[in-house]
């Protein structure tokens, strides 16, 4: 990443890194970095001596969070939605990120890879082919509470799964990326989450409120990360137990995420292009192979009608799951919906981050239509290729699906286990498991450390080392505390952390159409006074 490389238009003295703190090589934020990492290694600690009350802790926090704050869950996706769409049409939509001269960095179809690459990667291992048939056989609740396995199961299977991966989360990094891009590239600011609030505080951005604001912006994305590390761990570790027939235990995935924070060290100590650019790559062009594999090796036929069945399903049942009034199904959309809401808008920071360095030079419309469309395009391919094949495998009542669904982690290695090359492609797997929890740890880094040394993108690379470490030990943490309710933990701490943000991100909206507002006059006296002179050269 860069500097913004834009004299600000508002009136501000404020420096990038003026409140940092030099010391032992390190160049941090004061205090957001020293209350960011004191929160962490408070709940490390505390987790670690006290597992068994950190959880009920955790459990307590989250059940609180539901039961009074689910309709503020359930409402902000389609709040973000709405003001994306009003964006793009608004003459807002003409806004260019980084002036009217910026030219893009990328060409198109390298910035929606790396769009796809940024958010959903271990996602769409995990769930590819769990979510669907879990909601087609009642592992763990239906939608709407409709009987297993009829025909209304098997479309929600799609409806839902698409209408949590789809448009919702995408709305929701594209307004944080938006806010980040515009006010770093348009009006030159630090490019940390505070910044984005300008228009409402002023010059307390740079005091209390912009401490309280970054430091919540990290606590949210740590957990946000840490459950993606937890999960892909435990997906990975299951994997390996799948394949050698050893006990999946917890020393085992906390060993697992060890060697894997490992790794994502190595990877932020080769640098951006060596580290998270060159996994990237790999990661893309692995996913897409093993997603070719199963389409030709799977129900090809089925999967294609699938295609525009699933996304018709999506359109036609999103009103009903959107609802979250007087729900038959209050523990399903809890432990489903609510969950990935809390989730996505815990990444925000991260996935927003990493979209505005990537988006410089596209215009507001173009930047809301390509990163809200084309990663869910992305994801009906996707979760249509996996999920068609578990559900027409365990439809036919063979191979480890003849006896229902076992758990969530299994799923994947269990449909590939029905496949041709079984051992092949789950090995396949488990690496790109790997990799794509090393890249979200490296990069994950790369965003916390920029928020928490107060704008600056070129601090030094311990910082970014401590953090990437930081992750580990909480995804570490949050499995310990849970014990045998892995997904619990991970979803209350989710959960409990994405609350403050939630407000931020609400509020974030207001400011980010006052400072886009202005950006237009501005740009409309610009015009007419070019008119101005043309019209005097003219005579």
């Amino acid at each position: 990443m860069s500097e913004p490389d834009q004299q600000s238009d508002y009136e501000t003295d404020y420096e990038v890194g003026q409140d940092n703190i030099e010391f032992f090589g390190l160049d941090i934020h004061n205090p957001v970095f020293f209350l960011s990492a004191g929160l962490v290694l408070l709940f490390a600690g505390a987790s670690l001596i006290f597992p068994g009350q950190s959880g009920a802790a955790l459990e307590a926090a989250r059940e609180w969070t539901l039961q009074t704050f689910d309709w503020l869950f359930a409402l902000t996706p389609v709040l973000l939605l709405l003001f994306c769409v009003g964006l793009a049409v608004s003459p807002l939509g003409k806004i260019r990120l980084g002036g009217p001269t910026a030219k893009p960095e990328f060409r198109i179809h390298s910035w929606i890879a790396m769009l796809f690459a940024a958010g959903v990667g271990i996602g769409f291992m995990f769930y590819g082919s769990a979510e669907p048939l879990a909601y087609y056989t009642d592992w763990f609740g239906t939608p709407f509470n409709v009987e297993a396995a009829s025909p209304e199961a098997r479309r929600l299977a799609f409806s839902a799964t698409l209408f949590h991966w789809g448009i919702a989360p995408w709305a929701i990094y594209a307004i944080v990326g938006l806010a980040l891009g515009f006010f770093a590239y348009n009006k030159g600011l630090p490019l940390t989450i505070r910044s984005a609030f300008y228009p409402i505080l002023g010059e307390r951005v740079w005091g209390f409120w912009g401490h309280f604001i970054d430091t919540f912006a990290v606590i949210s994305t740590v957990f946000g990360l840490a459950t993606t590390i937890g999960i892909g761990a435990s997906q990975a570790s299951n994997g390996i137990g799948y394949l050698t027939g050893t006990p999946v235990t917890m020393g085992l995935q906390i060993g697992l995420i060890a060697a894997i924070t490992g790794l994502a060290v190595i990877s932020v100590l080769r640098g951006m292009d060596g580290g998270v650019k060159f996994l990237s790559d790999m990661n893309m062009t692995i996913a897409f192979i093993l997603m070719l594999f199963v389409f030709i090796a799977g129900p090809t036929l089925a999967i294609i009608s699938g295609f525009g069945e699933n996304f018709l399903a999506y359109l036609t049942d999103t009103p009903a799951l959107t609802n979250f009034i007087s729900r038959e199904d209050e523990a399903w959309f809890h432990d489903w919906t609510i969950f990935y809401w809390a989730w996505w808008i815990s990444w925000s920071p991260f996935v927003g981050m990493f979209i505005a360095r990537i988006s410089k030079g596209r215009t507001v419309r173009e930047y809301l239509s390509v990163v809200i469309l084309a990663p869910f395009t992305i994801c009906v391919i996707w979760f249509t290729t996996f999920g068609e094949t578990a559900i027409q495998q365990y439809e036919a009542g063979t191979g480890d699906f003849a006896d229902g669904m076992s758990t969530a982690a299994l799923t994947l290695f269990q449909m590939l286990a029905g496949l041709p090359f079984p051992l092949i492609t789950s090995i396949t797997a488990i690496f790109l498991l790997v990799v794509f929890i090393v890249t979200s740890a490296d990069s994950g880094a790369l965003v916390i450390d920029a928020i928490t040394s107060g704008g600056k993108t070129d601090s030094p690379v311990p910082q970014r080392v401590f953090w990437a470490c930081m992750l580990g030990v909480t995804a570490s943490m949050l499995l310990y505390g849970g014990g045998r309710e892995t997904l619990s933990s991970l979803q209350a701490g989710t959960i409990t952390a994405a609350l403050p943000f939630t407000v931020i991100l609400l509020v974030c909206c207001i400011s980010l159409f006052l400072g886009m507002r202005d950006e237009n006059k501005i740009q409309k006296q610009i015009d007419a006074a070019d008119e101005s002179d043309s019209a005097v050269k003219a005579k």
